[in-house]
């Protein structure tokens, strides 16, 4: 067991807010793994006052991955300089759910409800940049209403848009529409143009939330993280 393969399957757990991974954003500050197969990973976020649901997401998923690694014996994640770190860090080693940490708080044990909605607000702003970039290399909008899955270019949004819409149980066979709406409907021609409208509202806002994120780890701790805009060019 390298620290390099735990890294790598850190990197599928994805802050639920702004739709990217958790190394990327640079809140992994250290991973450890011994010799028997022991994991260490510490956990920062860009502020103490992160909402804990959000917080507890990737302390659990972090956890979820790691487990799945063949070669680890023992994980232990620990989610540090936060409010509700030390009842967090409580229930995810303890394998238990958000009511583990905060009970009472919730009836939706594994946030699924919260999950869902912001892999839908992921879903559309990921088409939406998509779309856009269809649309500059000279794609028309009925054009782009008429893609499908295999008509796709091989780019990081495009094949984010189909891990999405697995997660959501949404049809992503290479001969389904290449654009669905949130409820995985297809995205009609006359309608392009008014959903593009709305979706970059709602990608501008995770983008907003991500440069945010970003500039508080640098300024709180020094950290330079990459714009993902500029990796995706």
């Amino acid at each position: 067991m390298t620290r390099e393969r735990v890294i790598d399957a850190l990197a599928e757990v994805y802050d639920p807010e702004l739709d990217e991974p958790i190394t990327r954003l640079g809140f992994v500050t250290s991973c450890e793994v011994s010799t028997e197969g022991d994991v260490e990973v510490v956990l920062r976020l860009p502020t103490p006052q992160c909402a804990p649901n959000f917080a507890f997401l990737m302390a659990a998923d972090a956890r979820k991955v790691v487990r799945r690694l063949p070669e680890v014996r023992d994980v232990t994640i620990r989610l540090e300089d936060h409010y509700t770190g030390a009842e967090i860090n409580a229930a995810v080693a303890r394998g238990e759910g958000f009511t583990g940490a905060f009970p009472g708080e919730t009836a939706d044990d594994d946030l699924d409800a919260l999950r869902e909605l912001f892999l839908r607000k992921a879903l559309v702003a990921r088409e939406s940049r998509l779309c856009e970039t269809l649309l500059a290399d000279g794609a028309t909008p009925e054009e782009i209403a008429g893609l499908r899955v295999d008509d796709l270019p091989d780019l990081p949004d495009a094949r984010r848009c189909l891990e999405l819409r697995r997660h959501l149980g949404l049809p992503h066979d290479p001969a389904e529409p290449a654009f669905v709406l949130p409820d995985g409907q297809p995205l009609a021609p006359g309608e392009v143009k008014r959903w593009l409208r709305t979706a970059r509202l709602v990608r501008m806002s995770l983008e907003v939330n991500g440069g945010i994120c970003r500039s508080l780890l640098q300024v709180r701790h020094g950290v330079e993280i990459e714009d993902p805009e500029e990796v995706l060019r």
